[in-house]
């Protein structure tokens, strides 16, 4: 049985979305128990107004506080030791649950999960990776997306160290291709730290491709791209914003006028499979990779489809022992590489860690 613990508060919409979510999920998944974590006369009630719960695999754990989107991080750690999310992570640390999932505050779900899961050897910052749909039909590994704002070249390469360890486990690719994302292909391109990693990956072990550009992306280029966490954080809005921006289109363009409706039933399965694939919230959930468990981050504003999305990814995690097999391909990868140690010249990033 796989068990899942969900921080039930987080989110914009908290119990609203999160509960429905569970409860869906867990008629499709009948190996899969759920830990609802918050407070728990709210998650009682939201159950009680489904008729077929499955009980038996649904276990409420208490936590007297909340942590909210505009809180910080001192916050967080500080004064919120009881929070939903924190008891969340805390309930994969104690090996109640084989993974956590929340669509709350992502900088204190990261520093949260850091600071009670801790971070593998050879690894000094988690970092927040995704899966974006190319041309190829397949799925291109983009890291870090928002984790960490500030980053240093060593911590870059870190990146496509788990990069690389994730698309070998998850894409089952033996030497996956990492590009390093830069305003151009040429060497000469990009800042000071950008050009320091790039060095560093190409006396690396890693299958580096070289700098790329943002569409290659959505080409398949590469595999695996590489970027500090403000430049993948604005990605993946842009990315989300044009998913919806053409799912709109679609939608709207066929209701104008007869003409554009009989034409639109007539290409109803074709535009019915595109606007699927272009729906952003069958990507949603987002792994935080280097950490010693499995941590799933929802997009805040999910609905319930979109958070069951969080909750596979989540299941698909354990299931296929992405944390055991991520670690053991981690170690190696930083073995052959020798990563540099990290110079605390810079402020601390989103994700890092104050002490409680």
């Amino acid at each position: 049985m796989i068990r899942i613990a969900i921080d039930c508060m987080g989110g914009d919409a908290g119990l609203p979305v999160t509960v429905p979510a569970a409860l869906a999920f867990a008629r499709r998944f009948p190996d899969t128990a759920l830990l609802l974590v918050g407070r728990a006369a709210e998650i009682e009630q939201a159950l009680s107004l489904e008729s077929d719960v499955p009980r038996e695999r649904i276990e409420i754990v208490s936590a007297t506080e909340v942590v909210e989107m505009d809180d910080s991080v001192e916050i967080a750690l500080r004064r919120k030791k009881d929070s939903s999310m924190r008891l969340a992570a805390q309930a994969v640390k104690d090996g109640r649950a084989d993974a956590c999932v929340s669509a709350g505050n992502t900088g204190a779900w990261m520093a949260i999960s850091r600071y009670v899961l801790k971070t593998l050897d050879g690894i000094d910052r988690p970092a927040i990776a995704t899966s974006i749909p190319n041309q190829l039909g397949r799925a291109t590994t983009v890291l870090d997306l928002g984790a960490n704002v500030d980053c240093t070249a060593e911590h870059l390469l870190q990146f496509a160290i788990m990069g690389s360890a994730l698309s070998q486990t998850v894409d089952h690719r033996e030497r996956p291709s990492v590009g390093l994302l830069n305003i151009g292909e040429e060497v000469i391109k990009g800042n000071e730290v950008v050009k320091e990693a790039a060095e560093l990956l190409r006396a690396s072990p890693l299958n580096f491709y070289g700098n790329v550009e943002g569409d290659d992306i959505f080409k398949g280029t590469v595999d695996v791209v590489v970027c500090d966490g403000f430049v993948g954080n604005v990605v993946l809005k842009s990315v989300e914003g044009l998913a919806k921006m053409l799912s709109s289109i679609i939608r709207e363009e066929f209701k104008r006028n007869l003409l554009t409706l009989i034409a639109g039933a007539i290409a109803s399965p074709v535009l019915n499979r595109l606007r699927k694939r272009v729906d952003n919230r069958q990507y949603n959930g987002a792994a935080l990779l280097g950490l010693r468990g499995v941590v799933i981050k929802s997009h805040g504003s999910a609905d319930a489809y979109a958070f069951g999305f969080a909750l596979q990814r989540a299941r698909e995690a354990v299931a296929s022992k992405l944390l055991d097999r991520t670690a053991q391909a981690v170690a190696q990868l930083t073995r052959s590489v020798q990563v540099p140690p990290v110079v605390p010249a810079l402020p601390p990033a989103v994700g890092d860690t104050v002490s409680p």
